[in-house]
């Protein structure tokens, strides 16, 4: 009988469980969107228990299709997951049950508890860290998150004094309750996802005391950090159980793995909910100077060299196509942006600035909120679906710009996934603004294959990196620039005007989102 591997899929809006075969194909999969919430302004929580409960549901689907196919559970010889990066969830380890809503990596309550940090540290600076993490301090990362929550929750505060207290990212979170939860539930994170918690010391791959101290947290209370591939443990309940749990990768850093870009160089971006670029830097952590991130790129088997990457990150990408359709109510659904864009050969002048949680990479301005200039009346809602797409691209264009600079690599390609891929009229767009080659395979879930690819080499499913490079390699869409370069440069300038408009929209000091807890 043929064999597979499994890779649970957990974004941030939905749940997804894919079977993969030997050749990097889906055999079949289930998908589970699930509620957001948005308790007062610039707050995004999700529910512990839904995320868990919504993975369940989409492995027991899962199965079922597998069975009226013809396979057995036995069949999946390894299980991978990834996951949401930075969204940060606390529970009680004699109880097992949350105790607040897990704080989505796109949440920006905590600009004032980052004021405080940074006001704290001799040097007064957001980068007083970034040496050791390869982060600056941002409402972004998981410590951050945990700071406000030690001190604005007291149910938190009360397991914290009492040694329960329990911290984790999403994969901690599934990994821990998918392997017996408070019987004897595994309490891990791998690497990647670690590396994003601004409590690792991203060269020595652990903890740091220094960091741990600053932001008030005992080391207790977070997990073994571990490996992106090897054999954790086994999944205690349901359909999967008894399968090995053996790949763990954050979503962007599995993107990566499922692009194969396994060489110094080698980039990726995906368009999803965010918008994601990670450049392999090999072996060496680069510390960037143009607003990018250091992070752990993967990391195959237990004590093998880490891989690094320098990261750009858009806070909204798709969220801005979902805002179009689920706030204003002008499209039905992501198709259809895609036809009223085509409509018309430009934006007509109009420019929108998605920074509805501030602007990430390379800008960091917490200050700046969404806004859409350039309006007259001649512009109408094909000229702003236009600008939509647009926005991800500009973007994105920075943040070549950036990894350029503080690598001296030249970067001549673009590997796409995620969402806004799927957009002919996106892509080719992104090539004239970008001034490079855009590559999209034609399957798209590289994120999960990724989390396949690590739970497959543990488990010997593949047996080296070398055996992947010959999967997803059909039919590649290519798209090239055949931009005027004087129209490209007057947009690109437009852009970056658009950007310091929107910018200063809130006062630095304004902490008015923090006391309404």
């Amino acid at each position: 009988m043929p064999s597979f591997i499994g890779a649970i899929d957990q974004g941030t809006s939905s749940s997804r469980f894919l079977v993969f075969d030997h050749e990097g194909k889906v055999v079949t999969f289930h998908q589970e969107e699930f509620e957001q919430h948005f308790p007062h302004a610039g707050w995004v929580e999700h529910d512990p228990m839904v995320i868990l409960n919504s993975v369940l549901v989409c492995v027991e689907e899962t199965m079922k299709k597998m069975k009226a196919m013809g396979y057995n559970p036995e069949d999946i010889k390894g299980v991978g997951i990834t996951n949401q990066r930075e969204t940060t969830l606390v529970w009680d380890s004699e109880t097992g049950k949350p105790l607040h809503n897990a704080i989505v990596w796109s949440d920006t309550r905590t600009k004032d508890t980052v004021k405080k940090i940074v006001d704290a540290h001799p040097s007064k600076s957001n980068d007083c860290f970034r040496s050791i993490t390869g982060l600056p301090v941002s409402t972004y990362f998981s410590a951050v998150k945990v700071n406000w929550l030690l001190h604005k929750v007291p149910a938190v505060k009360a397991a914290a004094e009492a040694g329960t207290l329990r911290i984790g990212t999403v994969d901690t979170w599934l990994i821990y309750n998918l392997t017996g939860g408070v019987n004897g539930g595994l309490f891990i994170t791998d690497v990647t996802n670690a590396s994003r918690t601004m409590f690792m010391d991203v060269n020595k791959l652990e903890w740091s005391d220094e960091l741990c101290k600053a932001f008030g947290v005992s080391k207790t209370f977070l997990p073994e950090i571990v490996s992106s591939s090897e054999i954790y443990g086994e999944v205690a309940t349901g359909s999967l159980k008894g399968v090995p749990i053996s790949g763990c990768l954050g979503d962007q850093q599995a993107a990566l793995v499922g692009q194969k870009c396994f060489n110094v160089g080698d980039v990726k971006n995906t368009y999803g909910t965010g918008c994601f670029m990670l450049m392999n830097t090999g072996n060496e952590a680069i510390q960037s100077t143009h607003g990018l991130l250091t992070t752990v790129a993967y990391q195959f088997g237990k004590g093998s060299k880490p891989y690094y990457a320098l990261e750009g990150s858009i806070a909204v990408a798709g969220a801005a196509v979902r805002w179009l359709r689920d706030n204003l109510g002008i499209i039905s659904g992501s198709h259809e942006l895609d036809q009223l864009a085509a409509k018309v050969e430009d934006n007509g002048g109009v420019y929108f600035v998605t920074a509805f949680s501030g602007l990430f990479a390379p800008y960091w301005r917490s200050d700046a909120r969404g806004a859409i200039l350039g309006l007259t009346q001649y512009a109408n809602k094909y000229h702003l679906a236009r600008a939509t797409y647009e926005a991800t691209c500009f973007q994105t264009f920075a943040i070549l710009k950036a990894m350029r600079e503080d690598s001296g690599q030249e970067i001549n390609v673009i590997k796409a996934d995620g969402g806004l891929s799927k957009s002919q009229l996106c892509m080719q767009f992104q090539s004239d603004i970008a001034g490079v080659r855009v590559e999209r395979p034609e399957m798209k879930e590289t994120t999960a294959l990724g989390a396949a690819f690590a739970a497959g080499l543990a488990v010997g499913f593949w047996k080296e990196e070398s055996d992947l490079m010959g999967i997803n390699n059909d039919h590649i869409y290519a798209f090239s620039p055949s931009m005027d370069r004087t129209i490209r440069d007057k947009q690109i300038n437009d852009w970056e005007r658009a950007v310091e408009r929107s910018s200063g929209w809130l006062p630095r000091e304004d902490s008015s989102s923090e006391d309404s807890e």
